[in-house]
């Protein structure tokens, strides 16, 4: 399916991905057979990137990566796999650094298993996911927006989207993850707060006085200053 792949296309449009999301060292679950370090050109901001498929570990607990290692993790169709995905999810957040970025894409249940259950597509699937739904056909349906709340106070949901500008409602049932641009798919990105800031319940930016020209390049004002400086 390709989808990192694919999402790249989207992603080089999209500032927050260059120089907040993919920057530093970085840790790809199950990237193995299309790792988002292909387009590290793209990302000039990631210095580094580990691969962690399935011959390198547990994808749930990743087991013998230690707590705060890495600037960033991302996971491309990997949590709909996961015994538990909010336990994955946790895990996931454990082996990141403070202050850094989730970034996970899964399928969502109505572009990408349309109605049927089992999955007709992969059949490794345990999960279903959905932005929200008050009510929903699939008996394994995640609410994403019920799920990530969940997961305490240091998870900082900073984006959520469904990728559905490519697909194509009217067709009948497909994979249509399997057309060179077809996504299906919604991203979330969680920042992993601090844990000063997790406990104030936001960040909480340090009074003090801004210098003439940090001024001027946030306002394009002159600030007069003693001396003429």
């Amino acid at each position: 399916m390709k989808e990192t792949s694919k999402a790249v296309l989207r992603r080089v449009r999209q500032p927050e991905f260059a120089i907040r999301y993919f920057v530093g060292q970085g840790l790809d679950i199950g990237g193995g057979t299309d790792p988002l370090g292909l387009y590290g050109e793209l990302f000039p901001a990631m210095t580094g990137l580990k691969v962690w498929d399935i011959v390198d570990g547990d994808l749930q607990h990743l087991t013998g990566l230690a707590d705060n290692t890495f600037d960033f993790v991302h996971a491309t169709f990997v949590l709909q796999r996961m015994t538990s995905p909010r336990e994955a999810l946790s895990h996931w957040l454990r082996v990141l650094k403070p202050g850094g970025h989730l970034v996970v894409l899964v399928p969502d249940e109505d572009m990408y298993e349309q109605g049927h259950w089992p999955s007709r597509y992969n059949h490794d699937n345990r999960w279903t996911f959905t932005l929200f739904k008050a009510n929903s056909w699939s008996p394994a349906s995640v609410n994403l927006l019920e799920l990530l709340p969940s997961l305490g106070i240091q998870a900082d949901l900073r984006r959520i989207e469904s990728l559905d500008s490519s697909f194509r409602h009217r067709l009948p049932r497909f994979d249509q993850t399997l057309s060179p641009v077809g996504e299906a798919a919604i991203e979330f990105v969680i920042r992993k707060r601090p844990q000063a800031e997790a406990v104030a319940g936001g960040r909480l930016n340090a009074d003090g006085p801004l210098s003439a020209r940090d001024v001027f390049l946030l306002t394009g004002l002159r600030v007069e200053t003693p001396g003429g400086g």
